[in-house]
């Protein structure tokens, strides 16, 4: 049976605009006789407005009309016509009964070979729990000693796609850590500002080396005119 929406408010209106008995109306709304008497006397639901079953599409006109015309008459709720699907609660991943006991075994492979997934992701693969999935990490398990690794997707226990991609989940929430290299050689991008200072150093550097080469070229100028001129008086002489 459709459940009636807002009953009291429903209630508040049938009282106000209908000649049906409290009972009736009780019946109708769930609520008790007395409580419809009372918001029938003010005394109740004051401050709340009356909702129109027939314009809710709750109540039909031709049943309100017989159930006026005979006291003994039970209103029933008008199904409605939109059906709107109930939300299905979140079940552990169903395993056949034949693989149920190698279950241990792929957890074993998945905490192993693939210790980044959550334990979220390893119930969603194979159907256990997480009281399970402790156990056999922490070795408490009470088959332990027995467990040998073996990937659920040669048990059947899952197909390679749903493990790629719970592995790729996990490799991408997974936070980001620097290589040895990285982090020993202590390289760092450098901001726009201190890049053209560096390169201002570099010119003047390259200006201050080109002013010492001229003046060196210059002074061996001046020893070569210095020898020619010796080297003539000796001739002379």
């Amino acid at each position: 049976m459709t459940q009636l929406l807002m009953p009291k408010a429903t209630a508040v209106w049938l009282v106000d605009n209908t000649s049906l008995t409290f009972q009736q109306i009780a019946d109708f709304c769930k609520l008790h006789p007395l409580e419809v008497k009372a918001i029938a006397d003010g005394e109740s639901a004051q401050g709340i407005k009356g909702l129109d079953p027939i314009s809710t599409g709750q109540l039909s006109r031709e049943e309100l009309q017989k159930a006026q015309e005979d006291p003994d008459r039970k209103l029933k709720v008008q199904e409605s016509r939109i059906k709107i699907p109930q939300a299905k609660r979140k079940r552990p991943r169903y395993t056949p009964v034949s693989k149920r006991q190698d279950r241990p075994n792929a957890i074993r492979w998945l905490t192993r070979y693939h210790p980044e997934l959550k334990d979220s992701q390893i119930i969603r693969l194979v159907g256990t729990t997480k009281n399970t999935i402790e156990a056999i990490r922490e070795g408490t398990h009470w088959n332990s000693a027995n467990l040998t690794p073996m990937d659920p997707v040669t048990l059947g226990l899952c197909t390679q796609i749903a493990l790629d991609m719970e592995v790729q989940k996990a490799d991408k929430n997974r936070p980001v850590e620097a290589s040895e290299g990285e982090s020993g050689s202590g390289q760092q991008l450098i901001s726009a500002g201190e890049t053209q200072s560096l390169d201002e150093q570099a010119q003047d550097d390259m200006s201050e080396s080109d002013e010492v080469n001229a003046d060196n070229v210059f002074s061996k100028f001046s020893n070569l005119k210095s020898n020619d001129g010796n080297a003539s008086e000796e001739d002379d002489s």
